[in-house]
C-alpha cells in the first residue's frame, strides 16, 4: 500500500515559519475551508494551525543549540484517532494511506484528538470542527498543476529544503532513500501508531566550534575546550540534549 509522508531534516529547518504560513495560506482556502484565528494580535490569541514550529534550548555552552522542530498530523499506519471516531468523520485512504476528517460527519467530540498521543489534532473554534494536517490532499493528485507542484505547501515554501515528500513504502523515493542513509526516526514509536512522518536526527560536531581549527581565537590562549561532541541522536537524548518526545506533545 502506498504510504504517503513527510520527512524533515532537522539539521536545516531554520526556524523561519514559511512553512506554517504557506499552510495556513494554502488551507484556509481550499478545501478545507476557513480555518480560524480569533483577536489574532490581543494577548490571549488563539488560532487553527495544521503545522507548527516549536524552537527550544539543548546542550550547554560552548556547544549550546537551538532547535527547531516541526510538528504535525504523522499520518500513522495504524492511528490511533480513527477507531475512536464514533462517526466515521476520521479515516484512512488506502490509495495514499493519509488520514483525513469529513467535515460532514465531524461533530466536534474531540474523541480523536484525546486518542492522538502527538497532539497533532486541533478543533476549530470558529466551525465546531476538528482538522488537522491533510498532507494538501488537494494539490498532490491535482493534474492541472505541474509536477513540482503537486507537492504540500510546506515542502515548496521550505528554503532550506528541510522538508521532502515522498511514498515511504516506495525504496526508491526520496523520502525511503534519505530515512536508510539517514537514519530517519519515527516519534515516540513506543505507542505502536507507526507514524508514517519521519525525522531525519541531528549531528552535532566541533568543527566549527571554539578552539577548533575554524575558530578565530585558535592559538590565542582564549580558546576554550569543548566537551566531545555527541554525534548520535541516542547519545543526545542520553546526555539529555534533545527532548523530542516531551516536546511532540507540548502546544
Amino acid at each position: 500500500m502506498t504510504q504517503m509522508a513527510l520527512v524533515i531534516d532537522l539539521n536545516v529547518c531554520v526556524g523561519c515559519q514559511a512553512c506554517v504560513t504557506s499552510c495556513k495560506e494554502w488551507n484556509t482556502s481550499g478545501e478545507s475551508g476557513s480555518l480560524a484565528d480569533l483577536n489574532p494580535y490581543d494577548a490571549d490569541p488563539s488560532g487553527t494551525f495544521f503545522n507548527r514550529v516549536q524552537s527550544f534550548e539543548a546542550g550547554s555552552y560552548p556547544n549550546a543549540d537551538t532547535i527547531h522542530f516541526p510538528k504535525s498530523c504523522l499520518h500513522c499506519e495504524d492511528p490511533p484517532c480513527v477507531p475512536v471516531c464514533p462517526t466515521g468523520a476520521s479515516y484512512k485512504r488506502k490509495e495514499d494511506g493519509l488520514v483525513l476528517v469529513d467535515f460532514d460527519k465531524c461533530i466536534g467530540c474531540k474523541y480523536c484528538a484525546w486518542a492522538c498521543p502527538y497532539g497533532a489534532r486541533e478543533l476549530d473554534e470558529a466551525r465546531k470542527e476538528m482538522t488537522k494536517c491533510t498532507l494538501c490532499v488537494d494539490r498532490i493528485h491535482d493534474e492541472n498543476l505541474s509536477e513540482r507542484d503537486r507537492q504540500p505547501a510546506c515542502v515548496l515554501a521550505c528554503p532550506t529544503s528541510a522538508r521532502l515528500f515522498g511514498d515511504i513504502h516506495d525504496p526508491e523515493s526520496v523520502v525511503s532513500k534519505a530515512i536508510e542513509e539517514r537514519g530517519g526516526y519515527q516519534l515516540m514509536p513506543e505507542w505502536n501508531t507507526r507514524p508514517a512522518n519521519h525525522y531525519l536526527p541531528r549531528i552535532t560536531t566541533s568543527a566549527s566550534g571554539c578552539g577548533s581549527d575554524g575558530c578565530s581565537c585558535k592559538g590565542t590562549g582564549a580558546a576554550i575546550e569543548a566537551p566531545e561532541s555527541l554525534d548520535s541522536l541516542d547519545a543526545q537524548l542520553e546526555h539529555g540534549q534533545l527532548h523530542l518526545a516531551s516536546m511532540a506533545t507540548r502546544i
